[in-house]
């Protein structure tokens, strides 16, 4: 499966990992480093809706110094 996510205006490509079930890749597509995103990983489920993924987006996004465009320390 894979999904385009867009959130506050930044767009991330979902992907479910084929054989595990419950576990996706963001590639945030918009941002200002090429490749880079985050894993998210929900045990024992399967996959996510589209809310559990924007919402997923929005932490990920709330973590990210704007200065550097990766997790803030």
């Amino acid at each position: 499966m894979i999904v385009d996510v867009v959130v506050d205006g930044a767009r991330f490509t979902v992907t479910e990992r084929p054989g595990s079930p419950g576990v996706h890749d963001f590639v945030w597509q918009s941002g200002p480093n090429p490749g880079y995103g985050f894993t998210m990983a929900a045990h024992g489920a399967g996959p996510l809706g589209r809310a559990d993924l924007e919402q997923a987006a929005r932490d990920f996004l709330s973590q990210v110094d704007p200065a550097t465009g990766y997790l803030a320390d």
